[in-house]
This record gives C-alpha cells, structure tokens and sequence, in this order.
C-alpha cells in the first residue's frame, strides 16, 4: 500500500521507523532481531535508508593514486524486499542522487517496481566526505527535485531511451525531505520552502522532516508550508537523545537545534543512563504534544537499535 493511502485510510497518528542497512560483510539477522522488537508495535512503514559509496585512494606502483569507491552499507533494495515479504510491512527505500546516473536510477526503480514496492524517498543525498561538497554523477540527477520528476515519469511510462515504447507505468508513492530548521545550504528558510514547493508540485506526495528537538519549529514550518500552498502531509521525524555526547555531535551531522532547557537537563545529568532517560522522557513529551495535533506519523530515526523505541512506545500506549 502507498504510504499516502495508509495516511489517508488511518482513523489516527501512524507510526513508522527509519533502519540502517548492516555493515558489509555483516549478517542480516542481527537486523531482524531488531526488526522483530519493532514489528510488535504495529508500524504503517518502514524507511530503509542508501549510503553513497565512500572513496579512498590507493597507491600504485607507479607513485600515483588509484580512487577506489567503497561502500559500506549495500543491501537497501534486498532489505526492503525483506521486510515487505517476511514481515507483510511497506517498505519506503530511499533513493539518493549521488553515486548513480539516471539509467541506473532507472534500472533500480525497475527492479523495485518488480518487487511490488510501490513507496520511494527522494534525496539528493549528503556530499561524500573527501569531496566537501555535493557533486552529482555524469549524467545524474543533481538534486530531489530531478530525482522526482524522473520517478513522476516513469509512473506515466516515460523512459529514458527514446525508442523505448510502450513502456509500462510505474506506480510509485513519492516521499521528500523537509527541514523545519531549513537545509543548512539553502541561503534562507523562505528560499528553502520554495524548493519544497517545486518538489511537490513536480510530484511528490508526502514530506518527512529532519529530526527536530523543539516542536514549535514543527508547528511553525507547517504553517509555513500551508501558506505556501505546500498541502501534502507531513511526517515529522524525532530522535531520542541516548548519549550526553550526542548534544554535541549531532548538530554537525544533522544541522539542528537543542532547545535550552533539554540541554540543561542532560547537562546537569551525573550518570550516562541519567542522560539517556531524559532524553528518552524528552521525546515521549514530544510525541504526546504531536498526537494532539494530529500528526500523520510519529516517524522515528532509530539508528537500527531498538531498546529506547521500545520503551518510547510502551510510554505511548
């Protein structure tokens, strides 16, 4: 089922989770281990995320260097396959513009069309680390907004080689990114809503934030949006802080903020479980003032680990 549909025939706020892929080289069943602690709590979807492969440059005999692509984190359309078929979930995979050309962006929306997924994420993806900023693939979409309307034209039949007709039509729902607390490369938030408006109105169906800390910026980047004319849903996506370190870290990885008051509490904490359990109490607070108004889902950010959702949900029951 489309995740548009799930929000539509819903009578209340969904809930959904985003994993992580294992580690090359390691099993899946570690993966499903977790995935059995969060299958009891009923969740309407499941986002797999898509790592870019990394580079590193060997030396060759010859004195020079090689660059040689390493990825870390394969295995995101297998996982989804997975899910959906071992566990009767949707599963959303998401879908990055770097690391892939348009026909092999292409090719994997076949193969995920073969598969019976019928929910994508669209992200321009997070620039690899050794190059600083994003760069796109030759002859790759070189932001969401591309990535969309490659997706809106292959659900009409529309394919990338000209010759190709009669093409069958894909039937993909289209979730995109926003950011409450703006893309930390968009010159403004105004000019931010404005490129989520273009991906919407080229096709996407539904909006999933970054994680936030403070739901008023939620509540404000909603009304943004509404006034904007941006009317799809939109999911909001939390975190539970688990670590006092993650209050330092996190704001560089992700580009959000910590309001004063959780920074305080987990500052003034004497023990590593103190932190966690404030954090934990943190997102409850969240997600109980999120229900009351009305959210489509309550989206988490688990880092493939189980135990803190658990105990969050068992608080929201």
């Amino acid at each position: 089922m489309k995740i548009i549909e799930h929000i539509e025939n819903a009578d209340s706020t969904l809930f959904s989770f985003e994993i992580l892929p294992p580690l090359k080289g390691k099993s899946i069943s570690a993966l499903y281990r977790i995935l059995d602690q969060l299958i009891e709590f009923n969740p309407a979807f499941i986002d797999v995320t898509y790592h870019q492969a990394s580079y590193k440059y060997k030396p060759l005999a010859n004195g020079l260097f090689e660059k040689v692509a390493i990825s870390k984190r394969p295995g995101t359309v297998g996982i989804c396959a997975a899910i959906k078929y071992k566990y009767g979930v949707d599963a959303v995979p998401h879908l990055v513009c770097g690391g892939f050309n348009k026909m092999e962006t292409e090719d994997a929306l076949v193969d995920l069309n073969y598969l019976g997924i019928d929910n994508v994420l669209l992200l321009r993806g997070d620039p690899v680390k050794s190059e600083g900023r994003f760069i796109a693939e030759d002859d790759g979409n070189k932001n969401a907004l591309e990535l969309v309307e490659q997706v809106v034209n292959l659900n009409k039949g529309v394919y990338l080689e000209d010759d190709l007709t009669n093409g069958i039509k894909s039937n993909f729902c289209i979730g995109v990114a926003g950011y409450p607390e703006k893309h930390y490369e968009a010159p403004n938030f105004t000019s931010d809503l404005r490129f989520l408006k273009r991906k919407v109105d080229a096709g996407a169906d539904y909006i999933v934030t970054q994680m936030f800390f403070d739901n008023q910026k939620y509540f404000d980047f909603v009304k943004a949006c509404r006034e904007m004319d941006i009317n799809v849903p939109i999911i909001p996506g939390l975190k539970p802080i688990t670590a006092p370190g993650q209050i330092q870290r996190l704001p560089g990885i992700f580009h959000c903020d910590f309001p004063d008051e959780l920074v305080t509490a987990i500052e003034k904490c004497k023990t590593k479980q103190d932190a966690r359990q404030v954090g934990i109490d943190w997102t409850v607070q969240q997600c109980k003032e999120l229900l009351k108004f009305g959210v489509p889902s309550l989206h988490f950010y688990t880092m493939s680990t189980a135990k803190a959702f658990q105990e969050i949900m068992k608080k929201l029951a």
